[in-house]
């Protein structure tokens, strides 16, 4: 398993303890990167994990089940992959970005070679890129390979949504996966000083119970030599600690990273922050491992955050600890990054094929990198929780190997 797109993330790393004892093999492909001038030091010559996408889609698909896993305490009970009792092989392809690239083709054919010379039933690839013609396309090329050696290709629609037209990994012989919500929400509201509550989602730690702070839109804590429109989005180096300090900062989602623009208000001075959604985000809210107290908002409620910050005098607010909740509606729906159709190459084939869980998904992750990848982020944790058609590509490859089992 590995990333949505070329571009990012690792492809099957190395897993937790607790289903190691039925990992049959591990293996590292890098020749591809290192002949395109990829650095390959000691940690390129390893099938270790130091970026936590693989182990996460990984045990997604069969991890063992594992009682009490949780993520800082939220969402806490029995883990379990889609075929838990399955045994499955690591085939690492992605590697620290070069030019804008980190999976090869040749190595990703090469990984789809060895995976059917071990003899695999099922392949959960969460990794891809543009679309393009399937005889130029190296996941089309293997994946037609595998498929004449009976082998279930399963692999991620991408995170390109909603642009039409975003969808990756259109070939007709893989089974392509868009990503959904569920019913369970990890909510962290906002209060704001006037007594209106909103809606928010997080599992980042919270801020003294019932005590207000000031609130500040990120444009208009902008650096001397920043624009209003980076500020907001609170990109490195817009912003002015001497604005920030000590108040919960109000940042547009975009651009960057989520948890980045966590980092940078940080950086700043901020005790807390406030992500809105932007219009193209819509009603799609992500629950982040944030390094301060943070919560992410819809684009709705966004709108009537910044207002009140702009139009009132002193404007205050608190976030409310995180809390699960069940049974939240409308569930499911499509989220917004996930890539759409129509199929760019043959239109007249619709992908992608299916959807499933994707956002907010809790699953092991690598011991060997903080759960955001953030320079300030020292924590490690055992379980964490990820978005993105990665993480729906191994629910459906879980299934597939259910069906393998009984048929």
């Amino acid at each position: 398993c590995g990333c949505v797109v070329r571009r990012i993330q690792n492809f099957l790393p190395l897993c937790r303890e607790n289903f190691c004892r039925k990992l049959i093999g591990a293996r590292y492909f890098n020749k591809g990167y290192a002949a395109y001038g990829g650095d390959v030091n000691s940690t390129k010559k390893s099938a270790r994990d130091y970026d936590g996408h693989g182990t996460h889609t990984l045990s997604t698909a069969a991890g063992n089940f594992v009682p009490g896993a949780n993520i800082f305490g939220l969402g806490n009970g029995t883990a379990k992959g889609g075929s838990p009792k399955a045994r499955v092989a690591a085939y690492k392809v992605c590697w620290t970005p070069i030019h804008g690239s980190e999976c090869f083709d040749s190595d990703i054919m090469k990984a789809y070679d060895m995976a059917m010379h071990d003899g695999v039933n099922v392949l959960s690839v969460s990794l891809g890129g543009e679309a393009v013609d399937y005889f130029e396309d190296g996941i089309a090329i293997a994946s037609f390979h595998a498929i004449k050696k009976g082998i279930v290709v399963v692999a991620s629609a991408g995170n390109a949504g909603p642009t039409p037209g975003s969808v990756s990994n259109i070939a007709p012989w893989i089974l392509t996966v868009g990503a959904s919500t569920t019913d369970r929400k990890f909510q962290a509201n906002v209060k704001l000083r006037k007594g209106m509550i909103l809606e928010g989602t997080s599992i980042s730690k919270s801020l003294p119970k019932n005590k207000y702070y000031p609130l500040i839109s990120a444009d208009k804590a902008k650096a001397a030599n920043a624009s209003a429109r980076d500020a907001i989005l609170c990109q490195e180096g817009t912003l002015d600690p001497k604005k920030v300090k000590g108040k919960i900062l109000v940042c547009l989602r975009g651009e960057i990273a989520r948890v980045s623009k966590g980092e940078q208000a940080l950086l700043a001075g901020a005790v807390g922050m406030i992500l809105c959604n932007d219009e193209a985000s819509g009603n799609e809210l992500m629950a982040d491992p944030h390094v301060l107290p943070a919560t992410q908002i819809n684009y709705t409620d966004g709108v009537a955050v910044f207002a009140y910050v702009k139009w009132t005098k002193h404007p205050q607010g608190l976030i409310i600890a995180p809390k699960v909740v069940f049974n939240k509606k409308p569930a499911p729906f499509m989220a917004s990054f996930s890539s759409r159709g129509p199929n760019a190459i043959s239109p007249e084939i619709l992908k992608p094929d299916i959807t499933a869980p994707g956002v907010n998904i809790i699953a092991a992750y690598s011991e060997g990198v903080s759960p955001t990848g953030e320079e300030l982020d020292k924590r490690i944790t055992p379980f964490s929780i990820e978005s993105g058609t990665s993480m729906s590509c191994p629910h459906v490859a879980g299934v597939v190997g259910l069906l393998k089992s009984l048929y």
